[in-house]
């Protein structure tokens, strides 16, 4: 293994010259600094990470809670999040708690102990004690997240409210007039208020009175397929349904394909999310899709500009979202 003392050996130079260089603690002169990374590289030399943060009272690590890593979307953030984190020469400790609110206290009390600079939750609800626990470890923080609990707290989000009255806006130009809108949840939260508000003003600008709310119970594909039940009977006076997200889409595509209906000749289906799965089930999904990797970019960005002190940004951001128009709306008009 490459030590240190190898590096100012082969640099001709000493072990703190060597040392100033790593940590950039002190200035060294242009050429000394070229010649000592040369070797750096050229050895594969890597710093103990343990001496590092003892000079440098750094630890160069990140934490990044998600609810569920299995879901495709929040693989692509948590992409964005470890790609840029090795330009600025972070390292990131993944933690998934599968929607456990105890295994998040757990996971906060572990990138404590492990002196993470900071922290990224990223997930479709954070319990207000998960906010607390994060605020009494003094850690800096951002949030992805559907509901944002406490507006004092640093958020990357979508303007759910925005997007869904665009996707609406869509059918109607399609000349549907009975659209149905399938939430997820009986309680609902902020982001789908605004979500199902954003379908409702779209209605009420064009003077469309009729407005149907499903409650599929869950996010899920097995969520959309099961609350197809509630659906088919009504089909004969619903020309579309604007899913709130694309996996219930999907799932009521399906049973309503086992039940021998098809999309979009009998109905029109749309989704939100631009999940990868949208592109591939028959018929292709029209979705509004959401930038997930950029918003894992964009989150440890923020992060680390807050942890190196830079006041000069907004740590409250909104992404833009996108419009994909694919094959399951039939148009009327």
């Amino acid at each position: 293994m490459v030590t240190i003392k190898d590096v100012a050996r082969l640099s001709g130079v000493s072990i703190s010259t060597v040392s100033r260089v790593i940590n950039d603690s002190k200035p060294v002169s242009p050429e000394i600094r070229k010649n000592v990374l040369k070797v750096i590289e050229e050895t594969g030399y890597r710093p103990n990470d343990v001496a590092r943060s003892l000079v440098t009272k750094r630890s160069y690590l990140i934490g990044v809670i998600v609810n569920d890593l299995s879901n495709s979307y929040v693989a692509e953030m948590v992409k964005g999040v470890e790609e840029i984190g090795k330009m600025y020469n972070f390292d990131i400790l993944l933690c998934s708690s599968y929607y456990d609110k105890d295994a998040q206290i757990n996971y906060l009390s572990l990138l404590n102990r492990k002196q993470a600079e900071g922290i990224i939750l990223i997930g479709y609800h954070f319990d207000p004690v998960i906010i607390e626990t994060v605020n009494k470890y003094n850690k800096h923080a951002i949030y992805f997240t559907r509901d944002i609990l406490d507006e004092k707290a640093d958020y990357v989000r979508i303007d759910g409210y925005a997007a869904s009255y665009e996707m609406t806006g869509y059918l109607i130009k399609k000349g549907h007039k009975k659209i149905a809108f399938m939430t997820d949840f009986d309680e609902k939260s902020v982001y789908e208020t605004k979500k199902i508000a954003g379908y409702k003003q779209a209605l009420e600008e064009k003077e469309i009175s009729f407005s149907k709310i499903y409650t599929a119970g869950g996010r899920r594909y097995q969520h959309g397929y099961d609350a197809a039940v509630q659906i088919i009977p009504d089909l004969n006076e619903i020309s579309a349904i604007f899913c709130t997200n694309d996996e219930l889409a999907i799932g009521l595509i399906n049973h309503l394909y086992d039940k021998g209906f098809k999309v979009p000749e009998d109905v029109s289906i749309v989704g939100y999310g631009g999940y990868k799965e949208s592109q591939f089930v028959r018929p292709t999904l029209t979705t509004i899709s959401e930038p997930y990797y950029d918003i894992g970019a964009v989150c440890i960005r923020t992060l680390i500009k807050k942890i190196e002190g830079d006041k000069s940004f907004n740590s409250k951001i909104e992404l833009p979202f996108s419009f994909v128009k694919r094959n399951s709306v039939k148009e009327l008009v």
